[in-house]
């Protein structure tokens, strides 16, 4: 059938290969004592994992995954988890999976070094949760700069879109469970959200320079894309948005280099 134009309608886009969703880790030792745990030597010790409330966090996202699954029809061997190795995702992820009756030591489940917490630099590791807010006063004034030897918003959006693109090459047809932490899942909801509100992003972004970047605004509110501890979150990716994100996020690496 033709439209008005005298052309054929465009074919509808593919299916994205799996179906995604993200969770933040469970309440942690490190959120109960208020500190700021960023780098991978710290964020692998044994005594920075969950705390007791934690553990039930991720029992319950758990049993909602199950919930979310049997709805839509997904059997349990079509998930697979990739974690961040940090030891309070890593004891999540072993708990969601214990609770979908998937082997967390199987092939099913990855610890992804990409996925580990936005580091804010050694300013800042070790000391108050307080001291976030003065990490994201600089991310609303400009998500390229990074905190001193730290990352920036655009550093972490172009890993953790990286990982994506990898995983869903890597799977087919899987229900994908992603368990992260607060500010890279976030930040990636913040450039996802960008493709949908303004088709142009992608252009505004390629065709400008870091320092004359005048479309910071996405990135710089990732805040308002914030999970509590333990939430689960399925996130919608249809095709077009998805590769429009990884492309954006391949210009905020380049623009970062």
């Amino acid at each position: 059938m033709k439209g008005s134009t005298g052309k054929s309608p465009a074919a509808a886009p593919p299916a994205f290969r799996n179906r995604y969703w993200i969770l933040r880790h469970g309440r942690s030792v490190p959120n109960e004592r208020g500190l700021i745990v960023s780098s991978l030597e710290n964020g692998t010790k044994p005594e920075f994992g969950l705390a007791p409330q934690g553990v039930e966090q991720a029992r319950s996202a758990g049993e909602s995954l199950r919930k979310e699954l049997e709805e839509m029809g997904v059997p349990v061997g079509c998930v697979k988890i990739c974690y961040s190795p940090f030891s309070r995702t890593t004891e999540t992820a072993r708990v969601v999976a214990g609770v979908l009756g998937v082997p967390f030591e199987g092939p099913s489940c990855k610890a992804t070094v990409e996925l580990r917490e936005r580091y804010f630099g050694p300013s800042y590791e070790l000391l108050s949760h307080e001291k976030y807010a003065e990490v994201w006063a600089i991310d609303e004034a400009d998500p390229f700069m990074a905190p001193e030897g730290g990352e920036s918003v655009a550093d972490v959006a172009s890993r953790l879109a990286g990982v994506l693109s990898i995983t869903d090459v890597e799977f087919h047809g899987s229900a994908v469970l992603i368990v992260g932490h607060g500010d890279p899942l976030q930040i990636f909801q913040a450039v996802l959200s960008g493709t949908r509100e303004t088709p142009s992003f992608l252009d505004d972004v390629a065709g400008l320079k870091k320092e004359s970047l005048v479309v910071p605004s996405v990135l710089s509110q990732h805040r308002k894309f914030a999970l509590n501890t333990g939430e689960l979150r399925r996130v919608e990716l249809c095709d077009p948005t998805f590769k429009i994100c990884l492309e954006i996020c391949n210009v905020l690496f380049s623009l970062c280099s």
